[in-house]
């Protein structure tokens, strides 16, 4: 079992393009013996925001803190504390925080399956 508060985990800055002022924490990851998902929290600074992009699998989101807009390739809409998403896979999508505080989210990810 892990058990262990959030903050204690590295605070990591993601490599990927299109990325400006987020960092996320791998909370339960395969490191942790985990086999089908991964839960990581994303910290956004005002102003910042996720890459926009597309990808094969889910992702299930839970907004802890903050505010912001969610995009696709076409529309934005707005979102708050509490709010959740589902976003299906090959759907595109990015998260902006247009708030003045640190925008923190909880998002769940499947492991690929082999067989």
């Amino acid at each position: 079992m892990k058990h262990v508060h959030y903050t204690k985990v590295e605070l990591e800055e993601p490599s990927e393009e299109g990325i400006k002022d987020t960092k996320v924490r791998w909370l339960i990851s395969k490191d942790d013996g985990a086999k089908n998902f991964a839960m990581r929290i994303f910290e956004i600074q005002p102003g910042g925001h996720t890459p926009l992009h597309q990808h094969d699998w889910e992702h299930e989101v839970f907004v802890l803190e903050g505010n912001g807009v969610a995009r696709d390739r076409e529309k934005q809409e707005s979102f708050k504390q509490g709010d959740i998403f589902f976003i299906p896979p090959m759907e595109w999508h990015q998260f902006v925080n247009t708030g003045k505080e640190i925008l923190k989210f909880i998002c769940l990810i499947p492991y690929k399956m082999n067989g």
